[in-house]
């Protein structure tokens, strides 16, 4: 029997199941999700829809289900390599589950802009959210507007909420000044991201922990935007005062903006001045010189949001106290301090 169907003909859910060799209840199942498919009918189910370029009607499905099978995600990312890596996770675990997601970027921080990316999501009928915009004011639109479906958020520490999946930024934080101390560095500037980011501030708290812990001087944090341009500007007025020997700064492309600026004032990093950055973003291993940062795995994230959230929805809750900790990857970037040649 011919796999293709009749011409001019949409392929069906019963040409997947004779190309498969299974019942069309087989394929509904796969579907939907069922737990009860083998491995191998699931992948054999998949690959017919592939060869026939089969698309479930999901208008239909949820008429018949009383189920979209669709995840949201607010997302505060515009194209940022983690967060952006975090939610092709998400997707891709999703879709292994049978769902779909639907991701709404918000185009600004206010709570207008908030509550509208929100009902953006909530009209498509969404089964579950999560969220990946840790701003404070995300969390208090959030409460405000009592979202009557699931939600996973990303925290930096976990508090005992089984919503949040714990990412201990405080952990790598501490880490990267640890590593700069254990260098010998007694002056340590850190150039964080903005405010109320939730990530921003917990970068800096595990910067300040480590510092006190060593009683060492506390340079005021610099806030800043996560951008490499913020980190060329803060790298040229760190260098009218040279008080400092290190800086940690809270993601990659401040860090890179700061070794720009540097480098264009004739200071060798890390001869003169060390730098240390967080996330561990493909490029940091190829600028000159490679950057000592804290890796994140993104796609853990993602997988475990999506395994976290379907819990929640199904109604059988999985295990989500276990912190991810992020890790250390020591470059050339970060080196032995040498003495303070600015003024104070």
């Amino acid at each position: 029997m011919s796999p293709e169907p009749q011409k001019g003909r949409a392929p069906s859910i019963r040409d997947v199941a004779r190309l498969a060799g299974v019942s069309h209840q087989t394929v509904s199942r796969v579907l939907n999700g069922h737990e009860s498919i083998r491995d191998e009918t699931r992948q054999r189910v998949r690959e017919a829809m592939e060869a026939l370029k089969y698309r479930p009607n999901r208008a239909a499905r949820a008429l018949v289900t009383s189920r979209s099978r669709t995840i949201g995600v607010l997302s505060a990312t515009h194209g940022e390599y983690g967060p952006s890596s975090s939610i092709a996770a998400i997707e891709d675990a999703a879709r292994d589950q049978g769902y779909y997601v639907n991701t709404a970027n918000l185009a600004s921080s206010s709570p207008g802009a908030i509550i509208e990316a929100l009902k953006h999501l909530l009209l498509q009928d969404i089964e579950g959210l999560i969220v990946m915009a840790p701003q404070v004011r995300v969390f208090d639109v959030l409460a405000g507007m009592a979202i009557d479906v699931p939600y996973v958020s990303l925290q930096s520490t976990g508090h005992g909420d089984h919503r949040a999946l714990a990412i201990d930024q405080i952990a790598g934080a501490r880490a990267a000044t640890q590593h700069l101390i254990d260098l010998g560095h007694e002056e340590i500037v850190h150039v964080a991201g903005p405010q109320d980011w939730i990530e921003a501030e917990a970068r800096m708290r595990g910067f300040l922990d480590a510092v006190i812990d060593a009683d060492l001087r506390t340079h005021p944090p610099i806030l800043g935007d996560w951008s490499a341009d913020f980190g060329y500007f803060a790298g040229k007025e760190l260098l009218r005062y040279r008080d400092f020997t290190a800086v940690f700064a809270g993601n990659d492309l401040m860090a890179v903006g700061l070794m720009h600026a540097f480098r264009d004032a004739g200071v060798d990093v890390p001869g003169e001045i060390s730098v240390v950055g967080f996330d561990d973003i493909p490029l940091a291993q190829h600028v000159w010189p490679p950057l000592t940062t804290v890796h994140q795995e993104f796609g853990e994230v993602g997988r475990r949001a999506v395994a976290l959230l379907l819990g929640e929805v199904r109604g059988t809750p999985v295990d989500g106290d276990e912190e991810i900790v992020p890790s250390l990857v020591t470059r050339a970037s970060s080196g032995p301090a040498h003495a303070v040649v600015g003024r104070y």
